[in-house]
């Protein structure tokens, strides 16, 4: 592995609260470098420069911790992962978290399987499928704590998508990279049809940047309609 400076990078995650192991530095390292590797032959994610990785994708995604008491522990699931943010990030840094990273492109499941084989992570499987078809009864439907996306999409339609994941009582929280107040009122209406209400929107800028960052949390009160989520497309056509 080539030598990196991760000076920034744990100044930033102190910033947030956080203090990894070097093992755990290691393994957000590799997965940097299999990213990277990957990206040249199918398109993970246009940020490839170190730098840009360790705050815009790694510390992003741990901003979690504003809103979430990571040391609890939680079953989560990641909608749309994409390269895996911000699930497999969470993974590594707070590894008592149970994990499941769903995509509906299967070359981006290949590419996270092979990083969580490589960094020996159990306790954190790679889905591939879509929102629709998982949130059925009898698969993913109400069974986790907390979901949470970083998904582009608004937040009526994220909110179809990732509620119908998540049990009474749980929690789900969207990332989103400008101010998301406009967007939360707009989604009020589509938030409560699926037994959801919004509790609390962080608003906050990552460390030693002026990049702004909001996350949007949204309380599970009581159980999604059968009928949501819709069918493929719907959502993002036609928002509640």
């Amino acid at each position: 592995m080539e030598i990196y400076d991760t000076t920034a990078l744990e100044k930033d995650l102190a910033s947030l609260g956080i203090s990894l192991e070097q093992e755990q530095i290691a393994r957000f390292l590799r997965y940097y470098e299999m990213l990277r590797e990957w990206n040249q032959v199918m398109n993970l994610t246009a940020i490839t420069e170190y730098g840009d990785v360790m705050k815009k994708h790694f510390v992003d995604s741990l901003t979690l911790v504003k809103v979430w008491d990571v040391s609890r522990p939680c079953s989560l699931i990641d909608v749309g992962t994409g390269a895996g943010f911000p699930g497999l990030a969470l993974k590594i840094a707070f590894p008592d978290m149970q994990v499941t990273l769903l995509d509906s492109l299967n070359k981006r499941i290949h590419f996270l399987n092979a990083v969580i084989r490589e960094l020996g992570l159990t306790g954190v499987e790679a889905v591939h499928g879509r929102a629709e078809d998982f949130a059925r009864p009898g698969k993913l439907r109400e069974c986790f704590d907390l979901c949470v996306s970083r998904a582009v999409a608004n937040l009526s339609t994220l909110s179809e998508y990732c509620l119908p994941f998540v049990k009474e009582g749980g929690f789900f929280i969207a990332y989103k990279s400008d101010t998301v107040s406009g967007e939360m009122a707009e989604a009020e209406k589509a938030i409560s049809i699926l037994g959801g209400k919004t509790v609390e929107k962080k608003e906050f800028f990552l460390p030693d940047s002026d990049i702004c960052r909001s996350l949007a949390v949204i309380k599970k009160e009581k159980m999604t309609p059968g009928k949501y989520p819709r069918k493929a497309g719907l959502p993002g056509r036609e928002p509640l």
